[in-house]
């Protein structure tokens, strides 16, 4: 036999072999309540925690815990104290990053640098949201800093609410930047409707834990809950947190 291909061989069979063994090592009563219970739950996501008797799983881009025999599942952070990191919170970061950078740029509306782009930052933001506007005021020196700002639409209120009905008008109308600006300014948006991807970012942005609004996302994945003014904003960047 060809030693090229019976190195690939040895190889793929050593793979076969340790990805088995990652499978035999889930206790089956685990992988039968997570196939039972949470449907579309991510299969490979599944592993032991450094917490005896806890499995870590992913569904819906949240990470999730379940018991060793498959009664509990548990929402929360685990936090090795001895070595001061957030468990939960690293894994998150990786999933949240995966689903932001998967998602289509075209469907945002951006405020980009005129020179180089540094950093990009994406915000889940609602136009008629206070310390949303605040945020907005200081997008040009954020653009003056090298940072991208990349809104993606979160009418708190829902599906039918006022906010809901202008977030769909400034995204179908077409200068959208100008029209997002006059919004967040408390001006009139003439009102338009096209296909539109405000209740699919709507969505999305509850699938990876938003609650209000601004919320960033950073390159990292990292989550800021709330307005961080922009000198703060640009060193956290500049810092790579």
């Amino acid at each position: 036999m060809n030693k090229t291909i019976l190195k690939a061989s040895l190889f793929a069979f050593a793979l076969m072999f340790f990805f088995n063994a990652l499978a035999e090592d889930i206790p089956a009563a685990v992988k039968s309540r997570l196939d039972a219970t949470v449907p579309g739950y991510d299969t490979s996501s599944v592993k032991a925690t450094p917490l005896p008797g806890l499995y870590e799983f992913i569904a819906d881009g949240r990470v999730l815990y379940i018991s060793t025999d498959g009664r509990y599942i548990v929402s929360g952070n685990i936090i090795d104290m001895q070595n001061k990191q957030n468990l939960t919170e690293q894994t998150q970061r990786q999933v949240t990053k995966k689903i932001i950078d998967a998602y289509d740029e075209k469907k945002m509306i951006i405020f980009s640098p005129k020179g180089k782009t540094n950093h990009t930052i994406t915000v889940f933001t609602d136009v008629d949201c206070p310390y949303c506007s605040m945020l907005h005021k200081e997008v040009p020196k954020l653009n003056e800093a090298g940072i991208a700002v990349r809104y993606m639409m979160y009418p708190r209120a829902g599906a039918g609410s006022p906010t809901f009905t202008k977030s769909v008008s400034a995204w179908c109308n077409d200068d959208q930047k100008k029209a997002i600006t006059v919004a967040k300014e408390g001006g009139a948006v003439e009102p338009k409707t096209c296909k539109n991807p405000v209740q699919e970012q709507f969505d999305l942005g509850q699938s990876i834990g938003v609650t209000g609004t601004p919320t960033l996302v950073l390159e990292s994945g990292k989550v800021l809950p709330g307005y961080v003014p922009a000198a703060q904003l640009i060193d956290l960047l500049d810092g790579q947190v």
